[in-house]
């Protein structure tokens, strides 16, 4: 036989190209698992290819470390065959690790089918050997070979099964190990097979294959950058994948938050409008195949808006998020809690009977009146509920809707801080407000709005030095409306803004026409809504204006409430300055009534404080108010500040607050408001009533007089 001896380095390189198609064969079954439709195709075939290829070129390779006497030369047919027969298996054994489940039986039978393939394509690449006689066979080492190929094709696709799904670094360094046990048993299966060859003394190569001293290296290199490039491939996909899945949670989380933002109250993160009416259809739905009732509880906070006005929207946002969080701290069960906006929440709840209502409805009363310590305040506010019950009290969404707000509003109407059911007979009230708020909408076009002046006298009597511009509404069915009635509506729903920039130029175009009557001394107060006063373009509304109607801006006195020119102090600070800068005078009114700080009053560019009526109707009853209203009186002259008193019914309060200093009067007794056309009737200066003649102010008011 002829002496044969194997090349340790190309030995060396074969095993460590077992181990690279191992390691390849591990984590193109990662890639085809992963993967679905044409893509897993692609894995498959592809990376099949590259797994054959290895397995075939670590056997060929191996074959090639083997020095003879003689130089060996491969049949090219036969050599393509065995590499398609690596392919062919690597194929297989790809897709069966692929499939969801791989009990014993199909694993048993997979390893006889791979096995099979090592076996045929390592014996078909040595029967391409070229050399004559043939080789010489041991049919114990080939039996041997046989039972390796099957033991390790089996714990292969064992490895591959169950390290197919992971890109951790965990599951890399399985991979390595798997590949490197893989790799010693391909290995181990190749020399045991070629341990099994014997070659006569006397044989001679053939001479028209393919020789084998540059096949060595072209095998090896070609192997390689396949492998390689497979490797290379697999790596930037799974790094593409990892991006991807990235990009996919933080697309999936900004759906979440877009979500949260569309459905769920920005504020108290309840659910808003939008998922209630889905709630609620879902209610209906669910009575109605069950035949259970629920009940639509409408809420409103009462006295929310005077802690907004004097303590601004920080404390009431506060306050809104700490209602919430009371209100959830009674339910129990299924229920859904949302905020409609504002003050306003809608509680929707399972019920048996309508008394689990009524029970649910008075725990929530009881727990929002007691106080609320919000940003170092006490606070505190009540609950007015109204409830519908399906069915019943109503037909669909919008019914229950509306009939829940007609209770809630009857609630308020009779005392608030309570709950009532509805009543058909509270729906007159409910379409009355909303019939009235509809013809508001169209009151300005209509030219139903118009001003009504109540004249100011310079104290005590006269003469007439202005007038304050009083809204009214001339109703076509309802009659001449007074603010009281409507303004709330024009405040909620936003109309107050257009009222109040119509105001304003409409106040400029009577005073015009005064002045061109020949009362160029009279001047024209307008109040400001506290919306009006946010608005970012009331400097423009006020100079168009004066501008449209060649109005002295002198003339103009815009007055602002005490609460709304503390709800932003800085903020009032730099519009009434950008005002008085055009020589507009501003007025602050109702002064007395809110939470003023004395710093900022003497910051606010104001001309005049306007005392509250509050005060001077109990003056001849209340000392306490005589002494409030000589303190506001007292703090306006330090000040410079001209003082208006508002609300002068009788002589004594005339008397009285003429003797503090008052520079202004204007009051019923001294005249009412009229209509632009009888404003020439007014007398110039107010008539002395006759009983009051030259009388003196009682000795309770003389009290109350400084000094």
């Amino acid at each position: 036989m002829l002496v044969t001896s194997y090349d340790s380095f190309t030995v060396i390189v074969s095993i460590l190209v077992a181990m690279l198609a191992s390691f390849t064969a591990l984590d193109m079954a990662g890639r085809v698992a992963t993967s679905t439709g044409k893509v897993a195709l692609i894995w498959l075939f592809g990376g099949g290819f590259a797994m054959g290829v290895g397995i075939w070129a670590m056997h060929f390779i191996g074959m090639l470390s083997m020095t003879m006497e003689m130089v060996m030369s491969y049949d090219a047919s036969l050599t393509g065959v065995s590499m398609a027969i690596a392919v062919i298996a690597s194929i297989f054994a790809l897709w069966l690790v692929c499939q969801g489940e791989l009990p014993l039986k199909k694993l048993l039978g997979g390893a006889l089918v791979l096995g099979s393939g090592v076996v045929a394509m390592h014996y078909t690449g040595m029967a391409a050997l070229m050399f004559s006689p043939g080789i010489s066979w041991n049919w114990g080492w080939i039996a041997l070979s046989v039972v390796i190929a099957l033991v390790a094709s089996g714990a292969a696709l064992w490895l591959a099964f169950n390290l197919r799904d992971g890109t951790s670094g965990r599951t890399t360094l399985l991979r390595v190990g798997a590949s490197v046990v893989m790799g010693c048993a391909i290995a181990g299966m190749h020399y045991t097979g070629m341990a099994a060859a014997s070659f006569p003394a006397h044989s001679h190569a053939g001479t028209m294959g393919v020789n084998s001293n540059w096949l060595a290296i072209l095998v090896t290199v070609v192997t390689l950058a396949i492998l390689g490039i497979t490797l290379l491939v697999s790596m930037l996909d799974t790094r593409m994948q990892a991006r991807t899945a990235i990009l996919a949670r933080s697309l999936a989380e900004a759906n979440r938050e877009l979500a949260q933002l569309a459905l769920h109250d920005n504020l108290t993160r309840l659910p808003n409008r939008i998922l209630l009416e889905d709630r609620l259809e879902q209610a209906i739905n669910k009575a109605n195949r069950e035949r259970t009732q629920f009940a639509l509880m409408f809420m409103d906070l009462d006295g929310f808006k005077a802690v907004n006005d004097a303590f601004g929207h920080h404390v009431g946002d506060n306050l809104l998020i700490a209602v919430t969080e009371r209100m959830s701290d009674q339910m129990k069960g299924y229920y859904t809690l949302a905020r409609m906006g504002g003050d306003e929440f809608v509680l929707l709840i399972d019920i048996n009977d309508p008394n689990d209502a009524a029970t649910v409805a008075d725990t929530l009363v009881k727990a929002i009146e007691r106080p609320f310590e919000i940003s170092r305040y006490e606070l505190m506010v009540s609950l007015s509920i109204g409830i519908a019950v399906y069915p019943g009290d109503g037909n669909d969404e919008r019914e229950l809707m509306f009939n829940a707000d007609a209770a809630m509003y009857h609630t308020k109407n009779n005392g608030r801080n309570g709950h009532n059911f509805f009543q058909p007979s509270m729906n007159t009230l409910a379409q009355t407000q909303l019939q009235l708020n509809n013809d508001l909408w169209h009151a300005q076009e209509n030219q139903e709005l118009c001003l009504f002046y109540q004249p100011k006298y310079c104290a005590p009597r006269g003469p007439i030095i202005g007038f304050e511009a009083l809204l009214r509404w001339q109703h076509p069915t309802r009659g001449l409306l007074t603010p009281d009635i409507f303004l709330p509506l024009a405040e909620k729903t936003g109309m107050i803004v257009n009222i109040g920039s119509w105001v304003i130029n409409e106040a400029c175009r009577q005073l015009h026409e005064w002045r061109q009557q020949g009362h160029t001394n009279w001047s024209v107060a307008v109040n400001l809504s506290a919306l009006q006063f946010e608005q970012s373009n009331l400097v423009e509304t006020v100079t168009e204006a004066l501008a449209a109607h060649a109005i002295p801006p002198e003339l103009l006195t815009l007055e602002v409430t005490e609460t709304t020119a503390m709800r932003d102090p800085d903020e009032s600070v730099r519009i009434l300055t950008e005002l008085t800068r055009l020589g507009v005078k501003a007025s602050i009114d109702d002064f007395g009534t809110g939470y003023s700080s004395l710093l900022y009053l003497k910051r606010l560019p104001a001309s005049e404080l306007k005392i509250d009526r509050a005060f001077v109707n109990e003056l001849q009853h209340q000392t306490e108010d005589a002494t409030i209203v000589s303190a506001i009186v007292a703090l306006a002259q330090s000040l410079d500040l001209k003082v208006v008193a508002e609300g002068v019914e009788t002589a004594e309060q005339q008397a009285f607050l003429t003797g503090l200093g008052c520079n202004t009067l204007q009051g019923y007794l001294l005249g009412k408001p009229v209509p632009p056309e009888k404003v020439e009737e007014l007398p110039d200066f107010a008539p002395e009533p006759e009983q009051k003649k030259g009388v003196l102010p009682s000795p309770a008011l003389c009290a109350a007089l400084p000094g």
